[in-house]
């Protein structure tokens, strides 16, 4: 899910490292707190379990695992080649690792992060979600470009979802469809959890290579991240897009807080956009929070309004893929919020 390519080239590579603003600007989101984890391979998503209290960071070939409320490091998953994303049952008592190098997921529980076992999937297992509607866990697979659907309570494969490209984040209504953005497409496919297939194909011009989803289901909207700076609101009834707003560059996560109504996706290049919805059509960019080069992906508290990300201290280094390499012992988990 790394999009900070194309923002180093983009940008010249020159790095942008943001810190917390001396005064909070109109959302009042600012940095509260940054947490060294150390280590210096990739990561990717982050994902937050409230009922455990738990902010999972998938890096490299493993999970850490933090308290939300102490920051205190509390566990770690080992053994996740290539870790990408994370989702939990947590009334089933199973958590899920998507593991791309070694195409399978690692089952976890969700209290005592012991591993419980693996589930072959698809290749390159990239983005999970849990529908809770049919108690399933959907995989999205790069390489092989499908879903592998696995029942959670027996952990055995229910299925497999051919998505006809690249599939990206996903999100679940929670009433039996999950929306996935098609990265090489441009466009998401409404899945029916139930039936395991694809129902209806929502092209997402103007908007260009999807990646983060977020979901507000009052006003069945769903927001996304696209590659070419914008977010782009849809209705998940009509299957339209009814309106774009700007945002940054390197895009790849999204997120929605119900509360204060701020669609929320943070830039690669060190900015986070807040974006205000006024209903359930009407959106204006409230501000772009200064965050630290490399915060991109992101899950949020919507409790207190904490977001959660991660970064590293990153240096240019062309030529290779990506074009940078990290700061030694400089992983690290942020956190914004009012």
């Amino acid at each position: 899910m790394s999009r900070l390519r194309s923002v180093f080239l983009a940008a010249g590579y020159v790095l942008a490292v943001a810190g917390s603003a001396a005064i909070a600007g109109p959302s009042g989101i600012h940095l509260l707190k940054s947490v060294t984890l150390g280590g210096d391979t990739f990561w990717d998503c982050v994902y937050f379990d409230a009922a455990n209290h738990h902010v999972f960071v998938t890096h490299g070939s493993h999970v850490v695992v933090v308290d939300s409320k102490t920051y205190d490091v509390v566990g770690d998953i080992p053994d996740t080649p290539q870790a990408h994303g994370v989702a939990v049952a947590g009334r089933l008592g199973k958590g899920f690792v998507t593991s791309g190098a070694s195409n399978s997921v690692i089952v976890f529980d969700p209290k005592t992060l012991i591993v419980m076992g693996t589930i072959a999937v698809g290749t390159r297992p990239d983005a999970i979600v849990y529908d809770p509607f049919t108690r399933r866990v959907f995989t999205f697979n790069a390489g092989s470009k499908d879903s592998t659907v696995i029942d959670v309570a027996s952990g055995t494969v229910d299925g497999t979802v051919a998505l006809g490209g690249k599939p990206e984040f996903a999100v679940s209504d929670g009433k039996g469809h999950v929306f996935d953005n098609i990265e090489d497409k441009s466009e998401i496919a409404e899945i029916s959890t139930k039936t395991m297939d694809v129902i209806a194909r929502w092209p997402l011009a103007p908007c260009e290579s999807p990646s983060g989803i977020a979901l507000d289901k009052a006003h069945a909207r769903l927001f996304v991240a696209c590659g070419n700076e914008m977010m782009a609101v849809v209705d998940t009834k009509s299957g339209k897009v009814v309106t774009t707003v700007p945002t940054g560059k390197g895009a790849d996560g999204a997120g929605f807080d119900p509360k204060t109504r701020n669609v929320l996706i943070p830039n690669g290049e060190g900015k986070l956009s807040v974006i205000h919805q006024d209903s359930a059509d009407k959106y204006r960019l409230l501000e772009n929070v200064p965050t630290q080069f490399g915060v991109r992906t992101m899950d949020i508290d919507p409790a207190t309004h904490r977001i959660f990300s991660a970064t590293a201290d990153l240096t240019p280094d062309p030529g290779k893929r990506p074009p940078y390499k990290m700061g030694p012992g400089s992983f690290r988990l942020v956190v914004f919020g009012k």
